[in-house]
């Protein structure tokens, strides 16, 4: 099966919203953020959700939207930063697309996001030692579902976008432009 869609997974923090868009413009695809459609379907905030539901009830949210990118197609897909801890999440991800892993070293990750309190999983955590210790958790599920990895540190939007289409476009992978 040739892939259409990209789904960009990683830790939080990593830019995987910000690359989703330049990425869109530079391909000419449509961009989607699973945190904010989820967000917008549920009309409350994921910190709400991970406090009224628990972090199992958006977990299966996520799994759920999904499903649906078997019928569509040229979507850049940013993911949520656990998205890519279920098995089943990553089995569709790679049925539906090129799965490309951003990373970024933890000291990145805390400069990008240590003032967003929109973070469920770091509220009261939020330090380097802690991320740190979490990304090192979640690398395992990440290595094993990216299919391209590419690292953001100190790059601009516009250059991590450009590496992943140039790997895209390397044939390492059947991907349908």
């Amino acid at each position: 099966m040739r892939k259409s869609n990209i789904f960009l997974i990683g830790f939080m923090g990593t830019g995987k919203t910000t690359v989703s868009r330049k990425l869109a413009e530079l391909l000419g695809y449509e961009e989607v953020d699973t945190d904010a459609r989820i967000v917008r379907q549920q009309n409350r905030s994921i910190a709400d959700i991970f406090e009224t539901q628990g972090e199992q009830a958006f977990r299966e949210m996520e799994t759920g939207l999904l499903r649906k990118f078997g019928e569509e197609t040229h979507k850049i897909i940013s993911c949520g930063g656990g998205m890519a801890l279920r098995q089943e999440n990553v089995m569709l991800m790679q049925r539906y697309g090129a799965v490309v892993l951003l990373t970024a070293e933890p000291e990145t990750v805390f400069a990008r996001v240590r003032d967003d309190d929109g973070r469920p999983v770091l509220n009261g955590n939020m330090n380097v030692t802690y991320i740190r210790e979490l990304m090192a958790e979640r690398m395992p599920y990440y290595q094993a579902a990216g299919e391209i990895v590419v690292a953001t540190d100190e790059r601009s939007p516009q250059e991590i976008a450009q590496e992943i289409k140039e790997k895209l476009f390397s044939g390492k992978i059947s991907f349908d432009f």
